[in-house]
């Protein structure tokens, strides 16, 4: 297949250009700094040369959209909202202006649509969009807002030919340096992996082969349309997944932290207490009801391979340092 990529070349677009490009797809990832021979410059919300690589494509998968690893000012979650509406509405744009459409859409969204809570599990038909838990701060509200205004924009997008899917994807737990997994599994190996304000929080996460292989079953599956969940089937709480990951890290220790310990951290690190604290228990029904199969459905299978994976990428890193021979593995 040709497939585009806007916004590719964060994490998740490295991700899926490795999957798709190992599979024998043809990839062209749009943006603003291209570095390589099947990028494309686009700024994210004017036509522009870019548009002939949609013209043609038989798929696109939209990953444009700012950065959530950031504090939650004002001007970052503008930037994030403006971000997210401003690319979706070029694409659609560009796609309703195709002589030869792509058949396809997938638009990156997230599983932080769905309430905080502590209680059933969310899926498609049931889960609970928006509100939260007494627990929950009043401005983890903005992200919903965010999320809900991303889908609207692929909604309004007059594209009838085009068959369009909101991912509501799960942390995507790859091997790459800078991941979720990758800072979580450094936190472990300095005794830093305890439970956060107590551990109560699911954690609700994907592993990378298997976001590959959910986005390849979505652009086949012609019967497939609006949001779909992209997380594996068993979320865990906080204190149980970062137990799981220190077992598979060879930690045998993981201090905790207190909600103020977290604000903290998220504060020294530029990030926001959200991304830990929020409670997401998400189950992927539609992916599960279509037939589906996850490779990695269980935390402790996938800690240990992405375990193994990122000790081989640290050996093969230091290797390259050292100027000897890298092996792969």
């Amino acid at each position: 297949m040709k497939i585009v990529i806007p916004g590719g070349t964060g994490h998740l677009g490295a991700v899926l250009e490795r999957g798709l490009l190992a599979a024998g797809h043809h990839i062209t990832v749009l943006t603003r700094n291209p570095t390589s021979h099947h990028h494309l410059h686009w700024d994210g919300r004017t036509p522009g040369p870019w548009t002939d690589a949609i013209d043609g494509a038989d798929a696109v998968v939209n990953l444009a959209g700012r950065s959530v690893n950031c504090r939650y000012t004002p001007e970052n979650l503008a930037a994030m909202m403006d971000s997210r509406i401003a690319s979706t509405r070029a694409v659609g744009e560009a796609i309703a202006a195709a002589n030869r459409p792509p058949a396809v859409w997938l638009q990156a969204g997230t599983a932080t649509v769905y309430a905080h809570t502590h209680g059933r599990a969310n899926d498609e038909a049931t889960g609970v969009i928006g509100g939260a838990e007494p627990d929950a701060p009043a401005y983890w509200g903005k992200s919903i807002d965010i999320a809900l205004a991303w889908e609207r924009a692929l909604d309004e997008a007059d594209t009838p030919r085009t068959r369009k899917i909101s991912m509501r994807s799960a942390m995507v737990m790859s091997r790459d340096r800078g991941s979720v997994f990758d800072l979580l599994s450094r936190m472990a190996r300095l005794g830093l992996g305890g439970p956060i304000a107590g551990g109560r929080q699911f954690v609700s996460w994907i592993h990378e082969a298997d976001f590959i292989h959910a986005v390849a079953f979505l652009l086949e599956r012609e019967d497939l349309c609006g949001p779909v969940n992209l997380a594996a089937p068993h979320p865990l709480r906080q204190r149980d997944f970062m137990r799981i990951l220190r077992r598979a890290q060879g930690v045998r220790i993981g201090l905790p932290a207190t909600r103020r310990m977290a604000e903290l951290g998220a504060l020294a690190l530029r990030t926001d207490t959200e991304l830990l604290l929020k409670s997401r228990r998400v189950i992927p029904g539609r992916l599960e009801a279509a037939g589906f199969a996850f490779d990695f459905p269980a935390w402790e299978a996938a800690a240990a391979d992405l375990a193994r994976r990122s000790s081989a990428r640290r050996v093969r890193a230091a290797t390259r340092t050292l100027g000897l021979q890298v092996v792969d593995v």
